[in-house]
């Protein structure tokens, strides 16, 4: 089985307290709509995952601030993870795939149409968050991300037909389709946490640094399940030792990279820590 599809989350040791939150926040947002025939569909949708996307958005405000953050950044997360949560669906009838989690792909479980409408729903909900924040900077972030991803999924597409692709190709459609939502987690909880110009740069650039380190990790555990853009540039280089040692270093490297960029948030508080222990992605990714 691809580890994608093994039910766990190594996070929760570290983070119990903020994912509880990050939980609740999404049950009642999600009951909100208990009187629609969406409701339980929602629900399956939303089972599992890290939340490793809304908890960054979460971090980078405390990072930022040092105090606990409000509701307002655990309705931004949720607004982020919801929109991870509507990608999937998507992902996953283009992809074909049939487990996520442990368990049946949206589509699967639920059908072709059903998964369309769900996830247009999503969207309903994000920009109902959206109104509920009243702070067009987010909203805007949100936009822009959610621009961005659906740009790098078209990307992926037209090079899944090409005959061969290039390093820079693979890098360019992970800035788009992964990193962007990263990007947005931590620029949006940093804007939530009032920091000045220079601190907002800042996260921004860990999130896309990360978000970058995060998808190649991510194809580097799990390439010989999956036929994707990785497995291609595996492919194209003989699947040799050499290169996925190469593409190893590159992660080391971004990883690296997005570290060196919260050193440029001063404080040094827990959170800003906790951030830079989400840079070991061998301890956030099982």
């Amino acid at each position: 089985m691809s580890r994608r599809n093994i039910e766990a989350n190594p996070l929760t040791d570290r983070f119990a307290d903020y994912l509880t939150k990050i939980e609740d926040t999404l049950k009642h947002e999600l009951d909100l709509y208990s009187w629609s025939e969406f409701h339980a569909p929602l629900r399956y949708a939303c089972e599992g995952g890290k939340r490793i996307r809304p908890l960054i958005l979460v971090l980078s405000a405390e990072a930022i601030n040092s105090k606990k953050v409000g509701q307002d950044a655990y309705l931004a997360a949720l607004a982020i993870e919801l929109l991870h949560t509507e990608s999937i669906i998507h992902d996953d009838i283009i992809d074909e795939e049939k487990m996520r989690r442990g368990k049946p792909t949206f589509h699967v479980k639920y059908g072709y149409d059903s998964s369309i409408l769900t996830a247009d729903f999503v969207l309903g909900i994000i920009l109902d968050i959206g109104s509920k924040l009243n702070n067009t900077q987010v909203v805007s972030e949100l936009a822009n991300a959610a621009t961005r991803m659906s740009e790098g999924e078209m990307m992926e597409i037209r090079l899944g037909k090409a005959q061969e692709i290039t390093e820079d190709d693979y890098i360019k459609v992970i800035e788009y389709k992964t990193a962007a939502l990263f990007e947005a987690s931590a620029k949006i909880g940093a804007i939530l946490g009032h920091g000045n110009e220079d601190q907002v740069r800042a996260m921004t650039a860990f999130g896309n640094l990360l978000g970058i380190a995060y998808q190649i990790h991510d194809d580097l555990i799990d390439w010989n399940n999956e036929d994707k853009l990785f497995n291609m540039l595996v492919k194209q280089n003989h699947k040799s030792k050499e290169f996925v040692e190469r593409m190893e270093d590159l992660y080391q490297s971004y990883s690296a990279k997005a570290k060196n960029e919260l050193r440029k948030i001063q404080g040094g508080n827990e959170a800003l820590r906790h951030l830079e222990h989400l840079t070991d992605l061998a301890s956030v990714q099982v």
